[in-house]
């Protein structure tokens, strides 16, 4: 039997889960269609709504930091409640599915193989600090509740070198300590 599923490729083995359990996989991509169509119309009712309020002018040249900032944790709040929560609780059914499968069946359906943390995406925590950076050299230049259309592209390029330079010497220090720190620490290991 082992040396049945060693093998299989990995292209069998997702045939053979895909028969088994295809209804499964209906209520996945279903699931996959429905959240995105969700997410597509919230942020459309969003958009239509924060205009009808007053949230954030109309015209863009008008928006101001405060205005996009306030813009954007709103939207994510309402993509989370109406959208973000309702998958959680989806995933949590299907992770329960899986724990009812036999162990049997679990090691057989090896999809994933193991994988080092460096290959891992990633990244996007980089682009956060230096907008969180952004965010604060705006404020910090009393410009956060000025309309963008009276920035200079001088203004908004330089804001964001400065914010992507103390983003890399804030990190980028303790990092290349931490890493000089290493480096002596197992010279000294080594005889």
């Amino acid at each position: 039997m082992m040396a049945e599923i060693g093998s299989e490729n990995g292209s069998e083995v997702w045939k053979k889960f895909l028969r088994k359990h295809w209804n499964m996989l209906v209520l996945f991509v279903v699931g996959v269609i429905l959240a995105s169509i969700g997410a597509v119309l919230v942020y459309l009712w969003f958009v239509g709504d924060a205009q009808l309020t007053g949230l954030v002018p109309t015209t863009l040249g008008l928006w101001t930091m405060g205005h996009f900032v306030t813009f954007l944790l709103h939207l994510i709040f309402w993509e989370v409640l109406l959208i973000g929560i309702p998958v959680i609780l989806a995933a949590v059914v299907g992770w329960l599915w899986w724990k009812k499968l036999p162990d049997e069946e679990k090691k057989e359906y090896r999809f994933f193989g193991t994988r080092s943390r460096a290959t891992s995406g990633g990244g996007g925590s980089i682009s956060l600090l230096v907008f969180i950076a952004f965010c604060i050299k705006v404020f910090t230049d009393g410009n956060w509740n000025v309309a963008f259309a009276t920035w200079t592209f001088d203004y908004l390029v330089y804001s964001l070198l400065s914010a992507l330079s103390w983003v890399l010497i804030i990190f980028g220090i303790p990092i290349g300590l931490g890493i000089i720190w290493w480096i002596r620490h197992e010279m000294k290991k080594k005889p």
